[in-house]
């Protein structure tokens, strides 16, 4: 199972995960207290673990300013976290070889379903978008393809998530303290989804 620490805007949360050595980091470029500019993530990348793989997190961005950020290698992957459909990520695989991760946002069984065959090379199931909750992992009980679980995830119910069997658990507030990274809760986190 893979771990993937999202939200990294300063030079310390860098430090913080290349000891702790999760298998992914997110860098925000939306809107976000946790928001990056291509400059910043570029220089956060340049200090990061080569072994670690970014994600770069949009919502309903202009297409052209992803491919710029992927030509730079900033980010290894894109994650989709607006109102992108289908059609949106069949326009930018056009133009971006990177692969694609789609947040969904879950209230119901329905939503999984609706995206169950998404071009999308992995969907992400959040119960919203960085809002740091949960919704009712039980509805993911019989989904068969690979995704990644984020929401709400915390030291407190990270072994429920590692129940489930995600291809990747994506922890962001949940190793927060007063709304920046802390060392510690991320050491913790990696660890108990890497010894299971």
């Amino acid at each position: 199972m893979k771990i993937k620490i999202c939200g990294l805007f300063r030079t310390e949360d860098i430090d913080f995960v290349n000891e702790a050595k999760p298998d992914f980091v997110g860098f925000v470029f939306a809107k976000s207290h946790r928001q990056v500019s291509k400059e910043t993530a570029e220089k956060l990348k340049n200090k990061l673990d080569k072994n670690i793989l970014t994600v770069g997190v949009f919502v309903d961005e202009d297409i052209n300013n992803i491919v710029e950020i992927c030509n730079a290698n900033i980010i290894d992957f894109v994650q989709l976290h607006g109102d992108e459909d289908d059609k949106y990520i069949s326009e930018l695989r056009k133009v971006c070889n990177k692969k694609i991760i789609k947040a969904v946002k879950v209230k119901t069984g329905e939503d999984i379903i609706r995206w169950r065959n998404s071009l999308a090379d992995w969907l992400m199931f959040d119960a919203g978008k960085g809002e740091g909750k949960t919704f009712d992992w039980s509805i993911l009980k019989n989904f068969i393809r690979p995704y990644f679980l984020a929401g709400g995830i915390n030291e407190s119910n990270i072994d429920d998530a590692i129940k489930l069997n995600p291809y990747c658990i994506d922890v962001s507030s949940g190793v927060e303290t007063n709304k920046v990274k802390d060392k510690n809760k991320i050491l913790n986190i990696v660890r108990r989804v890497k010894n299971g």
